[in-house]
């Protein structure tokens, strides 16, 4: 499949992309991820490798973008939970105290 990251045509299959992921130790995912094989990748570190350019050179949608059209397993960055910030009626009961 052709696709275009960083500005630059690349012909990836998905069995290219898991024989270059092939002995690649995974770093800590904190944003999105890739699940290639039983492993998960940062986007950015799948990029690296299969581009071989520098992370800065692309972004992690070009990335996820093309791995989700090959057919990979893509996870967004989580959504952090609400922090349960009290309306205006819990803010004046909780000044008042509890009886």
């Amino acid at each position: 499949m052709r696709c275009v990251i960083a500005r630059f045509p690349f012909e990836l299959t998905k069995g290219g992309v898991l024989e270059s992921m092939k002995g690649i130790k995974p770093e800590p995912v904190t944003g999105e991820s890739v699940i290639i094989g039983r492993r998960h990748y940062p986007v950015k570190q799948v990029g690296q490798v299969i581009t071989r350019q520098d992370r800065r050179d692309f972004s992690a949608a070009e990335v996820l973008r093309a791995m989700t059209q090959l057919g990979f397993t893509c996870r967004a960055l989580p959504k952090a939970a609400p922090l349960g910030i009290p309306g205006s009626l819990q803010h004046a009961s909780a000044m008042l105290g509890t009886p």
